[in-house]
């Protein structure tokens, strides 16, 4: 054979029964070969395997799971945004657990949207995955339908739940919201602000945001919330956030952040206004990500393993699929990080 025509060969779709006819075997036999069942000898395996590297065959991995010849190594994981740091330290979590063991991520985005979630489960359960993570606890009344009647281990993330549809990791994102309002109630702040996004489902960032508002209220203290909808979390949000609220809210003296990486765009607004930070206002972020730790100043935050709870949930699956047994419900849980851009004490 000619190099163009091997060329050309190799620029088309190449068949397991041209690999058959190359290596000079039956098909059922270069079958046997690929999923390595025995009934071949150790000749054959080579000529086989030579045409396969030769000719660049992809095996159909999806239509042997459909012949039910395999089970499935698919394991559907779906996060809200790939955008987000949070959710990509997550994901690496997941990803690596599922590949030391021989099991690949399907990767699907919700973006916070309870229909994205419909849509991608209905595709993604109709490739047979061996099992799926997701975000969240909010879904539709048909992709809860969905999950209950898929027969496959799930487990539902970032948000910490007692009575999850199968199995949950994550965090109590209220108490978490709480935590840090109690800790800024308790330096004496009395003037609170908030900035961040606003999604159309209920999120964890909203569960945070009603634990921060629930210690204001009983401390008697007054909340400025800036939400910008449908906007990323990021370091522009965060500034023009801060612009927004201070705009309309002079008098505020402690923000509170959906993320640190907002909260380092609001440090950048304040610096910009001359304004210091915490002698005039103090700054509080969310989730100790990696920007934090180049700040000339310690950020105050809240710790969360994110890719412990990614590693978890992928431990889960795998513990399931091979009929092991599982915690159904785990709560990872947080550490509030007390850094020096806040006030140190009451005035």
């Amino acid at each position: 054979m000619s190099k163009s025509q091997d060329k050309s060969i190799k620029n088309n779709k190449v068949s397991l029964a041209e690999v058959a006819k190359a290596a000079g075997v039956s098909k059922m036999t270069a079958s046997r070969v690929l999923r390595d069942e025995g009934g071949f000898s150790e000749s054959t395996k080579v000529k086989v395997m030579a045409e396969v590297e030769r000719l660049g065959y992809v095996p159909n991995r999806l239509a042997t799971v459909f012949a039910g010849d395999q089970k499935s190594t698919f394991v559907g994981v779906s996060i809200p945004e790939l955008g987000n740091e949070i959710f990509t330290q997550v994901l690496e979590g997941i990803d690596r657990k599922l590949v030391a063991f021989g099991h690949q991520t399907v990767l699907g985005m919700t973006e916070h949207a309870l229909e994205q979630e419909e849509k991608w489960l209905e595709t993604v359960l109709s490739w047979q995955p061996a099992g799926l993570i997701i975000t969240g606890r909010s879904h539709s009344p048909k992709s809860i339908q969905l999950l209950r009647g898929s027969g496959i281990p799930l487990v539902e993330i970032w948000d910490h739940n007692t009575s999850p549809l199968d199995m949950s990791v994550g965090l109590n994102h209220f108490d978490s919201g709480y935590s840090m309002g109690r800790y800024l109630a308790g330096l004496g702040y009395k003037k609170f602000g908030y900035v961040g996004t606003s999604h159309d489902t209920a999120n964890a960032a909203s569960a945070r945001l009603a634990g921060y508002a629930k210690v204001i209220e009983d401390s008697g203290g007054s909340l400025k919330k800036q939400l910008l909808l449908k906007d990323a979390p990021g370091f522009y949000t965060g500034f023009y956030g801060t612009e927004q609220l201070l705009a309309a809210n002079h008098d505020v003296e402690v923000i509170y952040y959906q993320n640190d990486n907002m909260s380092v765009g609001g440090l950048q607004y304040c610096q910009k206004r001359g304004l210091s930070v915490p002698d005039d206002i103090g700054i509080a972020g969310w989730g100790d990500l990696p920007i934090a730790s180049i700040l000339p100043h310690r950020l105050t935050s809240t710790s969360v393993p994110h890719l412990r709870i990614g590693q978890i949930a992928a431990e889960m699956v795998l513990a399931q699929i091979n009929g092991e047994p599982v915690k159904r419900a785990q709560d990872v849980g947080f550490n509030l990080i007390p850094g020096s851009t806040v006030r140190s004490k009451v005035e």
